[in-house]
């Protein structure tokens, strides 16, 4: 596959110019990171050629590209887990969204809250990233 047929396809309607495509997400296993991402957050597997694995909803976009640490070259990328400050957001009931992701066995760190803003909450991927999940966002 070429790096050309990796891009993501610009949604229909899109005016010219930059705009996000993919975002990086470091992980010690690709596969395991992709079950995790599509059978307990619920997104779908876009792209996988064996190194470059994505996930995301084919609907919106963007995707996530799941990093395998020790697939980079000359060195593997380091392990870092944390904060990245990735906001997802979800549609429809929020809350009701977030039980299901519960049921499903998704850590939550910070648990559902609404805020001034609206709701967010926040849940650990299994190398303990962590991703911030968001309501009320176009």
């Amino acid at each position: 596959m070429s790096d050309n047929e990796r891009c993501v396809e610009m949604p229909k309607g899109s005016k010219t110019g930059p705009w996000l495509a993919s975002v990086p997400i470091v992980v010690s296993d690709k596969n395991v990171a992709k079950k995790w991402y599509t059978e307990k957050l619920g997104l779908e597997v876009t792209a996988d050629d064996g190194h470059w694995v994505a996930v995301g909803n084919p609907s919106r976009g963007s995707v996530i590209h799941l990093c395998q640490a020790s697939e980079n070259r000359p060195a593997p990328i380091p392990m870092e887990p944390g904060p990245w400050g990735y906001v997802l957001t979800i549609s429809g009931d929020f809350r009701e969204e977030c039980r299901k992701m519960k049921d499903r066995g998704v850590e939550f760190t910070h648990d559902p809250e609404e805020a001034p803003w609206g709701w967010y909450a926040i849940v650990s991927d299994p190398d303990r990233n962590l991703l911030y999940l968001s309501a009320g966002m176009p």
